[in-house]
């Protein structure tokens, strides 16, 4: 349990220009993980990269604790190094049992900007298997993301019948209320959970789509899906249709249309008495620039503005949400405790056998002198006695270890195992008793 480390930053204390920043594009991923897990010293590591957020989970090397490793991610996920203090004010950081608490929060959607929308559980398994083909995920993080994703599904299953909100629900009204009852059609660029949910729900409301991405198979599969029309990213771009809106979550790092893309979107909205298309941006760093698309004369809504809309509504959401904390602290209790006295195993089986090794010693030596003149039956009784002793005594240790392991930092373990270890007769630090004959 200690470790495991999350290391920084999301919406709560950063802009979107800070996390695009820092952002990964995907498909640098599995060059870039390992050089990244190298250069942070770690054991394991994951990227958690989602439209408001930038997080590395790591596991260090047995027995080491995970380290506060904010300037040294800093420094990798931006490129160069900066002033003394930037680390510790733009990132934030968790060890041990806080940062398997974060993740479960991240995974039940309870840490997202819209609290309790389920898209984070399709993001965060995402980066669980871009990890595990970067060769970056180790059983460490693999039990603990089936853990995060079991309670994700937990958390549908307490959720049953009530439809999970979502910032791509927000997305759909927006366009709903720019169109304003106009059957306009609606472009979705990129294949991504963001993009799904909007397409079924601006399906449901009557609007014509079109689905875009650069693999054509993947654009068409969620076409028939909504009964939409698919287009590769090469044709929208090179001669981009009529549309009311666009919705993009396609990922990459750069911007994906151009000036003469967006002029000519613009152009073409006019034919359905739409002024200009609204244009609605999930991705970090953005797919559409803000300032291409204000000279175009396109509205475009980013993650700033969709995350500030749904903060008002945030405290009440958490508040319905109140049965599923209460899970995941149950949870949460459980599985540390597992973890840390997995962690401790060898540790009491070694001093288990120290407990029957030092028993079976003087039990030796008693029947070797005063005790030398006991028949079989009697010596064998005495062993026998001398191991249900030394069982006996071991349980003490052990149980309360077992009790107290969670709440015990790894130096204090150590310390317990180096020190109250028994000595044998003859080692050092190990006393005769007092004879007592007189």
């Amino acid at each position: 349990m200690h470790q495991i480390g999350v290391v920084g930053l999301s919406y709560r204390h950063a802009g979107v220009d800070e996390v695009a920043r820092l952002s990964i594009p995907k498909a640098d991923l599995p060059l870039r993980l390992p050089s990244l897990r190298e250069a942070l010293g770690v054991a394991e590591l994951l990227y958690v990269g989602t439209c408001n957020r930038v997080e590395l989970l790591y596991a260090t090397a047995e027995g080491a604790p995970a380290q506060d490793l904010r300037p040294q991610a800093l420094e990798q996920l931006s490129g160069q190094t900066s002033p003394p203090g930037t680390a510790p004010r733009m990132l934030r950081a968790w060890a041990g049992e806080s940062a398997i608490e974060h993740l479960l929060l991240l995974a039940c959607g309870l840490d997202s900007a819209q609290a309790g929308e389920r898209e984070v559980a399709a993001q965060l398994r995402d980066a669980w298997e871009t990890a595990r083909l970067a060769g970056t995920c180790g059983p460490l993080l693999d039990r603990l993301l089936g853990e995060a994703l079991g309670m994700a599904n937990r958390v549908q299953r307490l959720q049953a019948g009530v439809r999970a909100p979502s910032l791509a629900d927000l997305a759909a009204e927006r366009v709903q209320g720019h169109l304003g009852g106009v059957a306009a059609p609606v472009a979705l660029i990129g294949v991504s959970p963001m993009t799904r949910r909007c397409g079924l729900a601006l399906h449901q409301a009557g609007l014509p789509l079109r689905v875009v991405n650069r693999t054509l198979a993947s654009a068409q599969e969620f076409a028939e899906t909504v009964s939409g029309q698919a287009l590769s990213l090469e044709a929208f771009r090179d001669q981009p249709p009529s549309v009311g809106a666009v919705i993009l979550a396609a990922g990459g790092g750069a911007p994906l249309l151009d000036a003469p893309v967006l002029r000519r979107l613009a152009q073409g909205a006019r034919s359905l008495r739409i002024a200009a298309p609204l244009v609605i941006d999930f991705c970090v760093p953005p797919n559409v620039d803000p300032g291409e698309a204000r000279r175009a004369g396109l509205t475009r809504i980013g993650m700033d503005e969709l995350v500030q809309a749904v903060q008002e509504r945030r405290l009440s959401e958490l508040l319905r949400l109140a049965p599923v904390r209460a899970a995941i602290d149950e949870r949460l209790t459980r599985l540390c405790a597992e973890m840390a006295t997995r962690a401790i195993g060898p540790h009491l089986a070694e001093l288990r056998v120290q407990f029957e090794q030092i028993a079976a010693e003087e039990a030796g030596r008693a029947l070797g002198t005063e005790l030398h003149t006991l028949d079989a039956g009697q010596r064998e009784a005495v062993l026998r006695l001398a191991e249900r002793v030394a069982h006996s005594l071991a349980h003490l240790p052990i149980a309360g270890l077992r009790a107290a392991v969670a709440q015990s930092s790894p130096d204090a373990l150590e310390a317990f195992f180096r020190e109250a270890r028994p000595h044998r007769r003859g080692h050092p630090g190990h006393s005769e008793p007092p004879d007592p004959s007189p």
